[in-house]
């Protein structure tokens, strides 16, 4: 073989490892290129990261702020209870006041007392503070000739009666109060029972 054609051969050797070297070598730009990819695939990765994050904080803050909502709402409500029945204690206390203007008004038109004017002053006692309870939504509770309920009556007899069904209320001996519609102080009752002679 000539000299020539050997340098031939090597030359066609070297062109041929070159083409696979380039096959396997990126060139500058393809490099480039695939850096990117990488740095953007990272960048999309830590996008999606940040979305789920946000994701998160935003239901969080949502939950956080229905719960204070309600919490509003609760404490709105308790505030508005609270200053509706903070008097209760103090109202009922003088509920034995009406008590007694009430029997003192029944004995005065019973004993025919003398002295109209004590009667009236009385009577006019009485009306101020009824309205005064009224203002505070204090009401009596309706007992006579009503069926017996122990939600809002206090039995404190029995009494054998014809004219009246049994368990109804047929005397009251002291007048019950609702607040609103709370239970200030029940009713003490005297309640009807059938005759020995029927039972």
């Amino acid at each position: 073989m000539s000299e020539k054609h050997q340098r031939n051969g090597e030359t066609e050797i070297d062109d041929a490892d070159r083409n696979e070297d380039a096959l396997e070598k990126p060139t500058g730009n393809d490099a480039v290129s695939a850096s990117l990819e990488e740095q953007v695939c990272a960048l999309e990765a830590k996008l999606a990261g940040k979305e789920k994050e946000c994701r998160e904080t935003l239901d969080k803050l949502l939950r956080v702020s229905a719960e204070f909502e309600n919490y509003k709402k609760r404490a709105a409500r308790e505030a508005d209870e609270f200053r509706k029945y903070a008097n209760q204690s103090l109202l009922k206390e003088m509920l034995s006041a009406i008590d007694h203007i009430e029997l003192a008004i029944q004995a005065a038109a019973a004993n025919g007392v003398p002295g109209a004017n004590i009667g009236e002053g009385l009577h006019l006692t009485l009306k101020e503070l009824v309205r005064i309870f009224e203002k505070f939504d204090v009401r009596p509770i309706a007992a006579a000739g009503q069926p017996f309920n122990p939600e809002y009556h206090e039995a404190m007899l029995r009494e054998e009666t014809e004219t009246a069904p049994e368990n109804t209320v047929v005397r009251e001996l002291q007048k019950g109060y609702m607040i609103g519609k709370r239970l200030l102080r029940p009713a003490l009752v005297v309640v009807s029972a059938a005759p020995a002679s029927a039972q």
